[in-house]
């Protein structure tokens, strides 16, 4: 049903993007807007508002030093949050809380039964470390969300699926030792992009070992390649049985992008989003979210995000 369907857009979330001359500085929001709009997605799903996260929510993951410290470069307004992807400028600290706080609202409404699925294009900064902002990431979403589900929610088995080019080091390892985190994520190999990490022979750490899926791709690869490792990552999924599915769909694994060397269409995008509904409506009651993560081409994340949100409208 299409009202079980939250997106999330919204000015607060818009503001999450960088300076002019950075990757991060394009208005990706709206050029997902538009393409959703052209393709009658917005009549099919509940367009709903932003909010920003407090203090006591960004503890929930991020350390209280942290939150100071982007609070402080958000009010001088200058300088780098990390050593030199991140810039901070006035105001970042509110774009980033929007960020969390937006994600944490649709948990809220999916928790309480309001909606089925939630998709926040803003959002999967899977970079970001609770100590540390990184790679174009103030605070982890993400995280705040695995962490709400176990510690607010009592949600025990959350499948973390990554499909964007950059490996989701923020998250694989702020639960590399968790063995309810049940994570697959596939990116184009570390030797050859950033940040480095996401070796397949990194499976998770005591007893969590091989709850996590690592599958590296070559530079080049393109649906073929994606096709043989998600049936790989599906199958891991399976086994496990999550009661919650948690989607970063970076679009710059698509051909094309400036930062990445993946040759993906949004076919795999779509492909990704609806095995994962399929699956959530099988184990987790239906409940999934979905995060728009990265992508540095407006037409590639517009293609790539509306073909995850228009399988995630669907039914069976």
């Amino acid at each position: 049903m299409s009202e079980k369907v939250a997106l999330y857009v919204g000015e607060s979330l818009s503001r999450y993007r960088f300076p002019e001359g950075h990757p991060f500085s394009i208005d990706r929001q709206r050029a997902f807007w538009n393409e959703a709009v052209k393709q009658g997605l917005d009549k099919r799903v509940s367009v709903c508002p932003p909010r920003h996260a407090g203090h006591a929510e960004l503890r929930r993951f991020h350390t209280d030093e942290h939150i100071e410290r982007v609070a402080t470069g958000s009010r001088l307004g200058e300088g780098y949050l990390d050593y030199g992807d991140t810039p901070a400028f006035p105001g970042i600290f509110e774009a980033a809380a929007a960020v969390g706080g937006t994600a944490l609202e649709a948990l809220e409404r999916i928790m309480a039964g309001e909606a089925l699925r939630s998709f926040q294009p803003v959002g999967g900064l899977h970079h970001a470390r609770a100590h540390a902002a990184a790679g174009f990431c103030v605070f982890n979403d993400l995280a705040l969300v695995i962490r709400s589900l176990h510690e607010i929610h009592g949600v025990k088995r959350v499948a973390y699926v990554d499909i964007d080019a950059h490996h989701g080091d923020g998250v694989f390892y702020a639960f590399e030792d968790d063995p309810d985190v049940i994570l697959a994520d596939i990116h184009e190999d570390g030797r050859f992009l950033y940040p480095g990490t996401g070796h397949e022979h990194e499976t998770g750490t005591g007893e969590a070992v091989g709850t996590k899926l690592n599958l590296p791709l070559p530079p080049g690869a393109g649906n073929r390649y994606f096709a043989e490792a998600w049936e790989r990552a599906l199958d891991h999924l399976r086994h496990y049985r999550p009661e919650f599915v948690v989607l970063q769909c970076g679009a710059d694994s698509l051909l094309g992008d400036p930062l990445a060397h993946l040759r993906l269409t949004p076919e795999s995008h779509a492909r990704v989003a609806r095995d994962l509904r399929r699956l959530a409506e099988d184990t987790c009651q239906g409940r999934m979210m979905a995060f728009g993560g990265g992508g540095y081409d407006l037409d590639n994340l517009a293609a790539g995000w509306c073909a995850v949100l228009g399988e995630m409208v669907e039914i069976g």
